[in-house]
């Protein structure tokens, strides 16, 4: 028993309850003398005792309380100012303190892990009771981890509050840890940052022109990496602003349907009724109206922030009718899967034999299983019939649905041909083959679809393979900066302007993943808080952490 409540530098003598869930350790140093803090004499003459009841780890479940019988000493040195002084114990507890130092760092390392007010209801459980604000203070007084000199980091943008406050975060991308949080993401901070530290050769970053500015002026030296996630996502934004405003042209385009998706199943979902019909009809309207105003507008030379603000639309939507070059329509959903899909052969066949009625159809449809009512029997009846049923009433077919214009085949919305178009070939499904094809056509997508998979075939060519990738670039470049087609070549424009950091993406190793990684680490501390942590006790958490 003795062994296991071990006191660092004291004997330790009876041990009694304290309460129902508490103990009492007694103890006292082994030494005997001390020094005088003020004049560092040693001194052996006793002058009296007194006691100290810190706290210190628990034991078997119960919190201990030290009862810690300190010997008072005379200082034997006459003109020291000190007439008595107290014996230290600096392996045990520092002076005045109301708990052992072991106690003090595992209720820090409880508060690193989990925060103020969650450290404190876990020490509550394991005998260490401590408040929330404790723990913080124990936080700020942990020694700050050193660091070796980082010569390859990687530095992204955290949100402290999201479209309002951001920060920055420094990764050594070679010791996969985070290195520091700067408290905003301008390029004045980054240079200052930077200047501190000339050892730095390699820095990795997203396509930030504050982030490249900032690096080129505080670490001229350094060779900075455009991330290769990034530059993919760039072009896939790209693409769909491309999509987004040539869909109409791309919509009229006849489909294309290979002989393994031809006659499948449903190809459109079942009719709406008239009040859902009258609804979309006039949602409709309000957006050919905001269509009309946000184009004219646009013509007319304002900016899309300026639209942005006067109209209260989104930002990304201000630009998707700003660039499109007719009024871009909802795409239509492709049908979901439904109960009746299984019998759509039955079905069809016994209309092509004339059965036009619905309930006879239900009736056979559950003969072999079918789960469902008349109603979705009739409804996918409903726009197949080839004349009135002889139980339609007379004002119900005097009012007939009338006929609507024949329109273009539904095409998937613009973010969904985005992902289509840059993903690799071998993993589209038949269905997106057929999309491919169909969008084909037109010759500014067989040109865009072209360069986007060479420079996506490109950018996924790393390490030994990516031996030539300068060369091959530069000719990428050179084609998508001519090539007729107005988004890629602003894209490539930009690819210009950042061409040192995209080689250097497309011939070396490294990249902005771990930073990413990091981000997501350091949102989860930020989250525990509740969003009000400062920088401050944020940053020593996520290091100390890490």
């Amino acid at each position: 028993m003795l062994q296991i409540s071990m006191v660092p530098g004291c004997l330790c003598g009876r041990i009694r309850r304290e309460g129902p869930s508490g103990l009492s350790v007694s103890a006292q140093s082994r030494r005997s003398g001390a020094t005088c803090p003020e004049c560092q004499q040693r001194s052996t003459i006793i002058h009296g005792y007194y006691h100290r009841r810190p706290l210190d780890l628990p034991l078997i479940g119960r919190h201990v309380r030290l009862d810690l019988r300190v010997r008072r000493y005379a200082c034997q040195n006459a003109n020291c100012r000190r007439q008595t002084f107290g014996e230290r114990l600096p392996m045990l507890i520092a002076p005045s303190a109301q708990r052992t130092k072991r106690l003090a760092k595992a209720q820090a390392r409880i508060g690193v892990a989990l925060g103020g007010a969650a450290g404190s209801r876990l020490a509550a459980k394991i005998a260490m009771p401590v408040s929330g604000d404790t723990v913080l203070r124990l936080i700020r007084q942990m020694p700050q981890p050193v660091l070796p000199p980082a010569t390859v980091i990687g530095i992204d943008d955290w949100a402290m509050k999201k479209r309002l406050r951001y920060g920055t975060i420094i990764v050594d991308l070679e010791r996969h840890c985070p290195i520091d949080l700067l408290p905003d993401r301008t390029a004045g901070t980054v240079t200052d940052w930077l200047r501190q530290r000339p050892e730095i050769e390699i820095v990795a970053r997203d396509r930030s022109t504050e982030y490249r500015r900032g690096i080129t002026t505080g670490a001229a030296n350094a060779v900075q990496v455009a991330d290769r996630w990034h530059l993919l996502s760039n072009m896939r934004q790209m693409v769909e602003r491309w999509t987004a405003g040539a869909h109409a042209r791309l919509r009229s385009l006849p489909p294309l349907q290979s002989v393994e998706t031809s006659g499948k199943g449903r190809t459109k979902a079942f009719p709406r009724t008239r009040s859902d019909a009258t609804s979309a009809a006039d949602s409709r309207g309000r957006r050919m109206a905001q269509y009309e105003d946000i184009r004219r507008r646009y013509l007319a030379g304002e900016t899309l922030m300026a639209m942005t603000r006067s109209t209260g639309l989104a930002r990304a939507t201000v630009r998707k009718f700003a660039h499109a070059e007719s009024f871009p329509e909802r795409s239509a959903r492709a049908p979901r899967r439904s109960i009746i899909d299984p019998y759509l052969p039955m079905l069809e066949a016994r209309l092509a034999e004339g059965c036009e009625n619905g309930l006879r159809l239900w009736r056979e449809a559950r003969d072999q299983g079918f789960p469902g009512t008349p109603k979705q029997i009739r409804r996918w009846l409903q726009d197949r019939r080839t004349g009135l049923s002889k139980f339609t009433t007379h004002r119900n077919g005097d009012h007939a649905r009338p006929q609507q214009a024949p329109q273009p085949p539904s095409l998937r919305s613009p973010q969904q041909l985005a992902w289509m178009i840059v993903k690799a070939p071998e993993t589209r499904s038949v269905d997106e083959v057929d999309v491919i094809r169909r969008i084909g056509q037109d010759r500014d997508a067989i040109v865009l679809i072209h360069l986007v998979r060479r420079f996506v075939d490109l950018v996924r060519r790393v390490g030994t393979k990516a031996r030539d990738a300068g060369p091959v670039f530069d000719t990428w470049l050179l084609e998508a900066k001519t090539c007729g087609v107005r988004a890629m070549e602003t894209f490539a424009a930009g690819l210009e302007q950042d061409r040192s950091a995209v080689n250097a993406a497309l011939q070396t190793g490294w990249s902005n993943a771990q930073t990413e990684g990091q981000v997501t680490k350091l949102k989860l501390f930020k989250r525990s808080m509740y969003g009000r942590g400062n920088l401050d006790l944020l940053r020593r958490r996520f290091l100390m952490a890490s």
